[in-house]
């Protein structure tokens, strides 16, 4: 299940990261698609490469690809903090492909000390940004997590849900 739960994960970010080109300008873009070409190709040193700057000035999309990146290890040394950090960035922009893998961070505490409540907050945000198929997943996921935890964790998590804003770096 962990297997087929990443797989979905990966697919879902790289889905929500195209869907997130329509709001870039154009020369900005080209770049972001370089690095995904890369990724696709499975250049990951050069997909880095690509992404770190582009993170850097603060682009939700480059920063979620960062965050998978380190989770996995492709092209970069494996570091789950260093990929909690990411994702952390993209998913205070709203980035939903991002909260999602930063809940399940901190469900797992891999990178992040574990806490199902946030990995519970982090989860209803990024179902709330989905659709189709993969809200569909994401929400069996989130109930998956749910699960372990009692009614004052889920009020806790749906009260962070609800007072969270997202906030833009640029």
């Amino acid at each position: 299940m962990r297997k087929r739960t990443g797989a979905y994960g990966i697919a879902a970010l790289i889905v929500s990261v195209i869907v997130g080109f329509a709001a870039l300008n154009p020369a900005h873009a080209l770049t972001v698609r370089q690095g995904v070409v890369a990724l696709e190709r499975h250049d990951y040193t050069a997909a880095a490469a690509i992404f770190v700057p582009i993170a850097e000035r603060g682009d939700p999309n480059a920063q979620a690809y960062l965050g998978l990146l380190y989770s996995k290890g492709y092209g970069v040394p494996q570091n789950y903090t260093v990929a909690a950090l990411w994702y952390r960035r993209a998913a205070e922009q709203g980035h939903a492909g991002a909260q999602y893998e930063l809940g399940l961070l901190y469900d797992r505490g891999f990178g992040v000390p574990q806490d199902v409540v946030e990995a519970e907050k982090w989860l209803i945000l990024a179902t709330a940004g989905a659709n189709g198929r993969t809200a569909e997943d994401w929400a069996r996921i989130r109930d998956g997590v749910r699960t372990k935890m009692t009614r004052g964790q889920i009020a806790k998590a749906r009260f962070r849900a609800i007072q969270w804003l997202p906030r833009r770096e640029r």
